[in-house]
């Protein structure tokens, strides 16, 4: 990644469409957008990095609603709180796509990283 943390603006990816839209648009239907465009993707590192971290993202998000789900009360409580905070992230992950910026989550950003090289 650059050291300012920016990809290289007004880029095209293979898909033929600019960087930073194919990246946000991997975001907008979670793992099944980021699907189409890891895999679609051929030459952008930037476009791969955020499919990937889309794809993680919202399967670990779906696992851990899944599994608070069984937690009687205290689960519940917590699934409330993490909707808004998570629909909070997705947009701020769309925004920095869009911006052209590498925006690492932890733990999953260094999981994408590695997937998208």
């Amino acid at each position: 990644m650059d050291n300012d943390n920016k990809a290289s603006d007004k880029e095209k990816s293979s898909l033929g469409m600019e960087e930073n839209i194919a990246a946000l648009l991997s975001y907008v239907l979670g793992f099944i957008t980021g699907i189409i465009f890891y895999v679609l993707e051929k030459d952008s590192k930037f476009v791969k990095f955020h499919a990937m971290q889309s794809i993680i993202y919202s399967i670990g998000l779906m696992v851990l609603s899944f599994i608070l789900g069984f937690i009687p009360i205290v689960g519940w409580i917590i699934s409330l709180i993490i909707g808004p905070l998570s629909l909070i992230l997705w947009i701020i992950l769309m925004i920095k796509a869009y911006k052209y910026e590498y925006f690492k989550l932890p733990i999953i950003g260094d999981m994408a990283e590695k997937q998208a090289n």
